[in-house]
């Protein structure tokens, strides 16, 4: 097998390790895995977290060394980079619909818009599509989401902060 092969056939390891807070998207599609490469013979996958407080950095580590390991790659470092810092827009297309099929609102803009960090615009409510929303909190069930609600339908959802 081809270098090329080995790393595609690494990509697709990747694309089967859940994200820990949001199982229905993986850490590819999270795009918190940056690169695989070889180094001569040594496979080296970088990551970055969403954020330096990640408490899920960890376990997403675990992860990825357990998938490795049990599909035998044994010669292989994870590297965690801070640069450049991950941001939403890494989030892909494919990630964005899962997101609003399991209730969680994706990321509206692009990350140089900072004032969703700070309660901006109402969300869409991924339930019924409506705009008529309100936040509750400026945390929702982890520290990357925001807790809103809809004047609509009356469902409290997620909305995933743009950074």
């Amino acid at each position: 097998m081809n270098a090329e092969s080995k790393i595609e056939k690494i990509w697709s390891l990747l694309k089967e390790v859940p994200d820990p807070e949001i199982p229905v998207i993986n850490v590819v599609e999270l795009g918190i895995v940056r690169d695989v490469k070889f180094d001569n013979n040594l496979l080296l996958v970088t990551v970055t977290p969403t954020y330096s407080g990640c408490p899920a950095t960890k376990t997403i580590e675990d992860d990825i060394r357990a998938k490795l390991v049990d599909n035998g790659y044994s010669n292989f470092q994870i590297e965690t980079t801070y640069q450049p810092a991950w941001t939403t827009d890494w989030i892909t297309e494919q990630a964005r619909s899962k997101l609003r099929a399991y209730g969680i609102a994706p990321p509206e803009k692009a990350s140089l818009d900072k004032t969703d960090l700070i309660g901006g615009s109402p969300k869409e409510c991924p339930q019924c599509q409506s705009k008529n929303t309100s936040l509750i909190s400026q945390f929702g069930s982890t520290p990357c989401k925001a807790l809103y609600t809809c004047n609509e339908c009356k469902e409290p959802f997620d909305y995933f902060k743009c950074h």
